[in-house]
């Protein structure tokens, strides 16, 4: 068998020029997020098949990279004629999987909430095309055992940052960030008239619509069995002006029970967001915006950066993914970037490397439960005026026993405390 000298399809050999770009741009990112409190941690490569295929990954599953038993226990599988017996492992397709059965395995020895940043590669079986791998590296930021918005408020800026100060050595100072809700999509499907153990697939095929339009995915949910009407009615919610429409104006259109309080919160996060963010940076509520995995459960976001047509970065919460390893659900949210698409608009612009800033202290502000919306978005502003300064914050709920609170958070490098109470 002759030898080949290029690497496999789908995956890329750097030079020395590539890893001092790829090697800058994750030194940027990381000191931007350790500026919000975020600290890192490693997952395995390979995951367990029964955790990668749980029906949580979307379209992901299918492209999973598979890895045979091997020895008796292949034979013995062989011998079985199960064929799926015959798989023991697979390569991680994302990190958010491998995440919540890292945090189930050592929740314990970890601080609550817990930020915590990925930086690693993972694997899928796709068509590779520009900016598209078979393996390539996400930078995955998520916030887990916090159920207020403040972990989407924090997760959308922090990113934002990140993708400003990268993306602004290419000359791009303007990105839009999409927001919108599972909940509102899975209340405007039922009042379509889809019955509720359909609507996931629902989504599924609504998360098409970019790339084949309203007339494909029409199509496509009628062929998968869809009533006329119901895939009419629900394709209709989407039609109109929805351009500027703001979230509680699409809820009071779509008439559909139970939305008032996703509204609210939806709302709050895209407007503490924008106030908080670059002055190039839009945040919009986009009702057509899905995510394709499955084991979103709330809000949920995009980044796409204007004239290129592509999606750079996204995101959501997921409360009951930990729960399916651990018996025990824990609030998740996370915020991945496309590291290779980032990287290839920069190359595109010529730009060979970037610097990193310097690190200067760490502060955390500690908010009461019972605060006010007021001072909490003070807090925030506060917060994001020193990040803006170089220092290091992160914004936490207040814990009952906030005196082992300050312990952990001084345990991990925190040397000042701003507590904001109710009064």
């Amino acid at each position: 068998m002759a030898f080949s000298k290029k690497p496999i399809k789908g995956m890329t050999d750097f030079l020395p020029a590539d890893m001092k770009l790829r090697d800058s741009v994750l030194a940027q990112i990381k000191r931007i997020y350790a500026s919000y409190g975020f600290t890192q941690i490693e997952t395995p490569m390979m995951e367990h098949i029964g955790n990668l295929t749980s029906k949580q990954g979307g379209d992901n599953e299918k492209l999973i990279f598979k890895v045979l038993k091997r020895g008796a226990a292949f034979d013995r599988a062989w011998d079985s004629g199960n064929r799926d017996e015959l798989v023991a492992e697979g390569l991680r397709y994302d990190l958010t999987v491998p995440l919540s059965r890292f945090y189930a395995n050592n929740k314990e020895q970890l601080p609550s909430p817990f930020r915590a940043l990925q930086v690693g590669p993972v694997w899928r079986a796709d068509q590779p095309a520009k900016g598209r791998f078979r393996q390539f590296v996400q930078c995955d930021i998520d916030v887990l055992g916090d159920s207020t918005n403040l972990a989407e408020i924090e997760l959308i800026t922090a990113t934002s940052k990140a993708l400003s100060r990268v993306l602004g050595a290419a000359g791009i100072d303007k990105f839009t960030v999409h927001v919108n809700d599972r909940n509102i999509l899975r209340a405007a499907a039922a009042k379509a008239g889809f019955a509720e153990d359909a609507i996931g697939g629902v989504l599924v095929t609504l998360d098409k619509l970019d790339k084949i339009g309203f007339d494909g995915v029409e199509k496509e949910l009628l062929d998968n069995g869809a009533d006329p009407a119901c895939a009419s009615a629900y394709l209709e919610l989407f039609k109109g002006d929805i351009d500027d429409a703001s979230c509680k104006a699409f809820c009071d259109a779509i008439d559909a029970e139970g939305l008032a309080e996703a509204s609210s919160n939806l709302d709050e996060i895209i407007s503490s967001a924008r106030a908080l963010t670059d002055d190039g940076v839009q945040i919009v509520f986009d009702p057509t915006l899905v995510r394709g995995m499955g084991y979103y459960t709330g809000p949920i976001f995009e980044v796409t950066v204007d004239n290129f047509g592509i999606s750079i970065a996204g995101g959501g919460r997921y409360d009951e993914m930990i729960g399916k390893f651990s018996g025990e659900d824990v609030c998740a949210c996370g915020f991945s970037i496309g590291f290779e698409r980032i990287i290839a608009v920069l190359r595109d612009a010529g730009v060979t490397t970037l610097s990193d800033g310097a690190d200067e202290g760490a502060t955390a502000f500690l908010i009461d439960g019972k605060a006010s919306s007021e001072k909490r978005f003070e807090a925030l502003e506060r917060a994001q005026a020193l990040r803006d300064e170089g220092r290091d914050v992160a914004v936490l709920p207040m814990r009952k026993n906030m005196k082992r609170q300050i312990k952990t958070l001084e345990e991990e490098g925190f040397t000042q405390f701003e507590k904001i109470y109710a009064n």
